[in-house]
């Protein structure tokens, strides 16, 4: 491995010792653990914004009870210190950003080690917390977009955005707009939400409270041909109601009793999307996502993305922490919540 002087043997963390509620003071709290040992393709990374994501507050909701505590986080900014022996496509010094892998200890720590191949190169014009702010919900956009629907720069239609000014929705949005030739229609409720998505892009806005399939067609009377969907659960029928014969949802959250019965008469696609599924099974293909990042970097140089960070909270504490996962479980966030060293 090869390494920068003077790197520390112990570093910080914020992690859990047993599943709490966010209420709770001990639900996230500061740890000293050892620095972590890389494996052969890996970054370490020294991390300088983390975003928080519904991920991360399901994981530490359930945090198992543990001597060592679990340390969350996937969204990360920050700069190479040391490389693995098979690393490869970085140097020490590179500012990179990602969004890490569910199996392995998370990013909420000084020091993170990330398998390389899923690390982009940190967008030059942007701030380490509005990087922070992007690579899961990029990459969950862009496999959506790509690998479920197949969608092409040539692609028409209309895609619906459920929940759009969530961070996932806020991404899928710009990137459907300047990637493919799509109307794209997303939902909210609360007026700060609809400014925010059109703000994104969008080509219209409808409530998904009350009536949801009745709101939908009121906008768009034919029906949609692609549907984000964040919130499956109780939506089925409605999805059903919406679509088009032939048409397709890409969906984000699992139930395990989900009954897509209803999808069966027009003949609906349905697909599940998990951006940790390269990375959990190290699939042949793993380096897409590096190359995902690496070209939505460029998007947001050219001023073809923005960044959808929207509250930053500086100082790398557990406290702060806590605030973001209590933002981010309320529910009523718009865009993304970034915690920040400086």
């Amino acid at each position: 491995m090869t390494t920068v002087p003077r790197l520390p043997d112990r570093m910080t963390a914020v992690g859990s010792y047993r599943g709490l509620p966010v209420t709770d003071a001990e639900c996230l709290v500061e740890a000293e653990l050892p620095l972590p040992e890389l494996r052969a393709r890996d970054l370490l990374v020294r991390v300088a914004a983390v975003s928080v994501n519904p991920a991360d507050v399901k994981r530490r909701a359930a945090a198992p009870t543990a001597e060592t505590p679990a340390v969350l986080g996937f969204d990360a900014a920050g700069t190479v210190v040391a490389l693995g022996p098979e690393a490869s496509g970085y140097a020490i010094g590179d500012e990179v950003y990602y969004a890490g892998d569910v199996t392995r200890p998370g990013s909420n720590a000084e020091y993170h080690a990330v398998d390389s191949r899923i690390v982009g190169r940190k967008p030059s014009s942007l701030t380490w917390a509005e990087a922070a702010a992007v690579p899961l919900t990029t990459i969950t956009a862009w496999e959506a977009m790509s690998d479920k629907f197949g969608l092409t720069p040539s692609s028409r239609g209309t895609l619906l955005v459920v929940a759009g000014a969530g961070g996932v929705g806020s991404m899928l949005i710009q990137l459907a707009k300047k990637t493919t030739r799509l109307t794209v229609v997303a939902t909210a409720s609360r007026e700060e939400s609809r400014d925010w998505v059109h703000l994104l892009g969008a080509d219209a806005v409808v409530d998904h409270s009350g009536d949801f399939a009745a709101n939908v067609l009121a906008g768009v009377p034919d029906g949609v041909d692609y549907i984000f969907s964040p919130y499956s659960k109780g939506n089925v029928e409605a999805y059903a109601e919406i679509s088009k014969p032939f048409g397709e949802v890409c969906a984000i959250d699992g139930h395990p009793d989900l009954d897509l019965q209803p999808l069966m008469r027009k003949s609906i696609s349905w697909h599940w999307e998990w951006m940790f599924t390269r990375s959990a099974f190290e699939t042949a293909d793993i380096a897409v996502q590096r190359d995902l990042l690496n070209r939505a970097s460029e998007m947001f140089d050219s001023g073809d993305l923005r960044s959808t960070l929207t509250t930053e909270l500086v100082g790398f504490t557990a406290e702060n922490l806590r605030e973001a996962h209590r933002m981010v479980e309320s529910g009523r966030t718009v865009g993304k919540v970034v915690v920040s060293r400086s």
